[in-house]
């Protein structure tokens, strides 16, 4: 992302976790490095089609911690960072990463065909699963989650901006953290495991 862009979303950012702070209350998580979330419409489900060939809801992946990204796969930095920064998640998590399910949701979708996506998950971990929809489809998964998206002229092409929070649900499929695209492997691992730990009684 070049500093432009990045200079013209920082503000729409700094005002999306204004709001999300509003929802936070008495953590139930202790040490978290992430934002906290405490009662929250945010995200509460999807309805989406997977590279799997299925389409998902939140619930199919009851039992797993799982991350929500909102990126495309012509991202030139922002995303490839992001899935890498997954993939080195999973596996500092040893045997417990088989327990995170990474969703990858297209902002792109005239471009990012089912093909296109699959292949652009699979190339990081095949247990990455990219997520699609009609133009409408996604403008309202992104509305659900306060996710910011654009399409900007690019000479006879164009690009996306996008804003680039990972959303973290936890085993019971409650939205419970909001970690920025600038925290470190070593952050996320930390609230991931403390996700996992969440027992089904604490369920939403």
């Amino acid at each position: 992302m070049t500093t432009r862009r990045a200079l013209l979303l920082a503000p729409l950012a700094a005002t999306l976790l204004a709001a999300l702070s509003a929802c936070s209350k008495g953590d139930e998580l202790d040490d978290m490095r992430g934002l906290v979330l405490g009662e929250s419409d945010l995200g509460r489900d999807f309805a989406l089609q997977g590279t799997d060939g299925k389409r998902h809801r939140l619930a199919d992946f009851r039992g797993k911690a799982v991350m929500v990204f909102f990126g495309f796969t012509q991202c030139p930095d922002v995303c490839p960072t992001a899935l890498q920064r997954a993939v080195e998640v999973k596996q500092a998590l040893g045997p417990a990463g088989d327990r995170l399910q990474v969703l990858f949701v297209t902002v792109d979708p005239e471009r990012d065909t089912p093909e296109v996506l699959r292949a652009y998950t699979g190339a990081f971990d095949p247990a990455f699963l990219g997520l699609y929809g009609s133009d409408q489809e996604i403008r309202d998964t992104a509305r659900a989650f306060k996710v910011f998206y654009q399409k900007v002229p690019t000479g006879d092409s164009y690009t996306m901006d996008h804003s680039s929070f990972n959303y973290l649900y936890d085993p019971n499929g409650r939205l419970r953290v909001i970690m920025k695209h600038t925290q470190s492997v070593a952050d996320y691992v930390n609230d991931i495991q403390k996700l996992l730990a969440v027992p089904p009684a604490q369920a939403a």
